[in-house]
């Protein structure tokens, strides 16, 4: 299917590893450039060696994390048609050993590197007709898992913030919608899947246990891919997206038992 991306730009922050990256070696295949940002060189060479065996790539090495790291990202790429706020960071921690400081971290890395870069590219997509903002959230925006209150508080942030933006796109070409993967294999899972299933001899053992003990209404019952997760970034992207706003889309396994 073609999704009519050709020509566009896009920024994809945390896309050095994991779902960003897949992120951006998708879009790149469909005829995006894709500007990479990650906060050091070497990480964003990694990527550009993959994102571009798909197609066109700039890097950008900027710590989207910080106010300051906005800026510079802004700077190096002032208009994009297509913002993907990706960068996330999470840990597992009893909630009566969550310090002020670890809130305030998470949210300035979760929420308000979002904030920031939307502040200053979503008017611009307003002012020339077209334009996609995509939040990565995370199914934990909608049921909070008891071991990371503090990360599941910032993606329900996300799913606010996407749904108040896209309020003001009524009548225009500009969409903003929010994806919510389920637990997704990256860099950092298998550490994670550790720390909360710390009995299990393997990778594979704190992932069957993560599932069953943790993660049971999963239909899944496995670590998603992260081209799993990029598939439908790339459609929401694209033209073809046009009467979905405002929206959360699951690429959760099945983990979430509502129906809306």
């Amino acid at each position: 299917m073609d999704l009519q991306l050709k020509g566009k730009t896009a920024v994809v922050t945390g896309s050095t590893a994991g779902i960003g990256l897949s992120i951006a070696e998708e879009l790149a295949r469909e005829g995006v450039k894709v500007f990479v940002a990650g906060r050091t060189q070497p990480k964003i060479d990694e990527a550009l060696n993959v994102v571009r065996k798909a197609g066109d790539a700039e890097g950008v090495v900027a710590d989207a994390g910080t106010a300051e790291g906005c800026a510079a990202l802004i700077k190096r790429v002032p208009k994009v048609d297509v913002l993907v706020n990706n960068l996330g960071i999470y840990e597992a921690k009893p909630f009566a050993e969550i310090p002020d400081e670890d809130w305030l971290k998470l949210f300035q890395v979760n929420v308000m590197s979002g904030v920031r870069l939307s502040r200053h590219y979503f008017p611009q997509m307003l002012a020339s007709g077209w334009g996609r903002v995509i939040f990565v959230a995370s199914e934990s925006g909608v049921m909070t898992p008891p071991e990371m209150i503090h990360y599941g508080m910032t993606k329900s942030s996300q799913l606010a913030l996407c749904r108040g933006m896209a309020e003001l796109t009524k009548g225009t070409q500009v969409t903003v919608n929010t994806v919510l993967p389920g637990p997704t294999m990256s860099e950092g899972i298998v550490d994670f899947l550790k720390s909360v299933s710390p009995h299990a001899k393997d990778a594979a053992e704190a992932e069957a246990e993560f599932f069953r003990v943790h993660r049971s209404s999963s239909l899944l019952q496995r670590l998603i891919d992260p081209a799993e997760i990029a598939h439908m970034v790339a459609y929401l992207a694209s033209p073809l997206s046009a009467a979905t706003n405002g929206a959360a889309l699951r690429v959760e396994g099945g983990l979430l038992r509502s129906i809306v």
